[in-house]
């Protein structure tokens, strides 16, 4: 009964979400396909595409089983086939250069009573940093996490900024967030339950942040140079997410729905050869936040 239960919560959180988005685009409605995946399961893929502020977003819900592959068996360090997976995962972005990229995921697998963990995390990735903006966004998280423990903001924030680093460019693919996996009573001191409603709480702290964020920057103008550099940001969030993003190895290891996997991409990315802002100028500031161990609290 646990996992049908976090599949309903989970399916809640997504419709909450679409709407809230849709509020706060203003124009923008999501479109929803229902998929089925081979080997069992699927889910309710859900794409908004030409709104107001979102230029494309989806908000995607699964909940799959089946049997794991080899790969994915050896990379788990589990021995048992059956697995069930089910979460929400989230990337929008916008078409307005001063509005940020925001991606969130909150997930469960299970195989048996005994392997099965919770994972997630939500990370913001802006084309321009604006601290006030940057601290924001931390303090939320923070918020979330402290109700729970202690310490998981520093412990999570750590992991974000470990995990969202380009190697190949030597820097974080924004100004990260939180991100944390494998979940479980043994080194959370909190029961499943508890686990679970962090989970949830996480889910929940993506609307009212972003929207703020949205609504903080949607009317403020902008140039043909900033739309050039929102471009060029967007490549990195690409390169990361082709290149280093365990969900979407784990979508396509496990013959997951490609155009759902790949929704995180964005309409369009430049590429320019050895491109380097003006020195001083506000693309150049952006670059000297994208490093690790930034303390935004």
């Amino acid at each position: 009964m646990f996992k049908e239960n976090v599949d309903q919560i989970y399916r809640k959180i997504q419709d909450e979400i679409c709407l809230g988005l849709e509020l706060a685009d203003g124009q923008g409605k999501f479109e929803e396909e229902l998929w089925s995946r081979e080997g069992g399961g699927g889910g309710r893929t859900r794409i908004l595409q030409g709104g107001n502020i979102i230029e494309k977003g989806g908000v995607n819900f699964s909940a799959v089983h089946g049997k794991l592959p080899e790969s994915v068996k050896k990379a788990f360090k589990v021995d048992a086939e059956d697995f069930f997976a089910t979460g929400v995962s989230i990337v929008i972005h916008p078409s307005h250069p001063l509005v940020p990229i925001i991606h969130m995921n909150i997930r469960y697998f299970e195989m048996d009573e005994n392997t099965r963990w919770f994972g997630g995390g939500i990370d913001l990735t802006p084309h321009y940093v604006f601290e006030n903006d940057a601290r924001f966004f931390h303090h939320q998280l923070r918020n979330t996490c402290d109700a729970y423990h202690q310490t998981f903001y520093q412990r999570f924030k750590t992991q974000a900024d470990d995990y969202f680093y380009i190697r190949h460019r030597e820097e974080t693919r924004g100004v990260g967030g939180i991100f944390y996996d494998r979940l479980k009573p043994e080194n959370t001191g909190l029961d499943w339950d508890q686990i679970l409603n962090f989970s949830v709480d996480v889910g929940r702290t993506f609307l009212p942040v972003y929207t703020e964020l949205i609504d903080r920057n949607r009317d403020k103008e902008f140039t043909e140079q900033q739309k050039q550099w929102q471009y060029l940001r967007r490549s990195r969030y690409v390169e990361f997410n082709l290149v280093y993003d365990s969900g979407t190895k784990f979508g396509l290891e496990t013959n997951g729905r490609i155009e759902s996997i790949l929704m995180s991409l964005p309409p369009q990315a430049n590429w320019a050869y050895n491109y380097q802002p003006t020195e001083n100028s506000e693309e150049a500031k952006t670059l000297e936040f994208l490093k690790k161990g930034i303390d935004w609290i």
